[in-house]
């Protein structure tokens, strides 16, 4: 796709700004809360409505946070001509201020719409959980990604709430294994923000935004990108006290692809070259939510 022939609020345009390849983020939790859900189905039972609308309200809040972060990121000046990473939809002029501000509007009400039916299944407190995704959607880009606090958010957005919340619409509960499994889940994602904001530390010194890897330097967020994979792979021997050895098992091979992905990360060190390792990241990612799944339902 030739960035030069995008025209300005094309359909093409729109979908970039969303960042499709953005929502195995958003799959990943819930597609591990579901498969803890199932595989404890002859305890609590399984209900597929409340699962799928988990998943289409963690798609919608993935592309809202992604109109967010276009959006604000070029109104802070942190999305100039000397950025590294994918070319954004403001910076670009493919999509005016304006209008994205009205499109993060409509995402934001239809993400609302779409998780309200959820107090069907787990009550009231679903509310609350839905009012502090959306309040911290907004924080991320704005505020908090500025002071180093991306990475805690991310484990706990990506990680903790939507594992737990996705179990607990099934079950009604939240055991100690689940909520070890969605802190796990919120390291791997966590390997991305890592490795962008590695990427792109230069930039973010320059434009003010002191990024966990910002603040610790290059060596210590590449260090920090290992261990965050390699924890998360400890944190799965959970899995062997609950009955379930190739949920552990299986993402050892998620293991080895993400430190190959590191040594990919080392080699080339900076430039743009990094996209290769982010694009191998989401892979990764990918594929461990995967293995989990499977390994649950074995």
């Amino acid at each position: 796709m030739e960035e030069k022939t995008i025209k300005p609020n094309s359909l093409k345009a729109w979908w970039l700004a969303a960042r499709p390849k953005t929502l195995s983020g958003a799959a990943v939790p819930v597609m591990i809360g579901v498969a803890l859900a199932y595989a404890d189905r002859a305890l609590y039972g399984f209900n597929i409505v409340p699962a799928l609308l988990c998943f289409l309200f963690a798609f919608l809040m993935q592309i809202d946070a992604n109109f967010i972060n276009d959006c604000f990121d070029y109104i802070n000046g942190n999305d100039d001509e000397t950025r590294l990473g994918p070319k954004r939809a403001c910076a670009q002029g493919w999509i005016k201020v304006e209008n994205m501000r009205y499109a993060i509007a409509v995402t934001t009400f239809l993400a609302c719409m779409a998780g309200f039916p959820l107090i069907i299944y787990g009550g009231t407190e679903m509310i609350l959980i839905g009012v502090f995704c959306v309040i911290f959607c907004f924080l991320y880009t704005t505020h908090l990604s500025y002071i180093g606090m991306g990475d805690v958010l991310v484990v706990l957005f990506f990680g903790i709430v939507p594992v737990c919340a996705t179990y607990y619409l099934q079950t009604g509960t939240v055991t100690s294994s689940v909520f070890v499994v969605s802190l796990a889940c919120g390291f791997v994602i966590d390997t991305l923000l890592l490795v962008n904001n590695y990427r792109d530390i230069d930039n973010d010194r320059r434009a003010g935004k002191c990024t966990l890897v910002v603040r610790l330097g290059a060596a210590a967020g590449r260090r920090m990108y290992l261990y965050v994979g390699v924890g998360a792979c400890v944190l799965g021997a959970c899995f062997l006290f609950t009955g379930h050895p190739f949920a552990f098992a299986l993402p050892l091979i998620y293991l080895v692809l993400h430190v190959v992905t590191y040594r990919k990360m080392v080699r080339i060190d900076k430039g743009s070259g990094l996209n290769a390792v982010l694009g191998d990241t989401a892979r990764n990612m990918f594929v461990y939510g995967l293995l989990v799944s499977v390994g649950l339902l074995l």
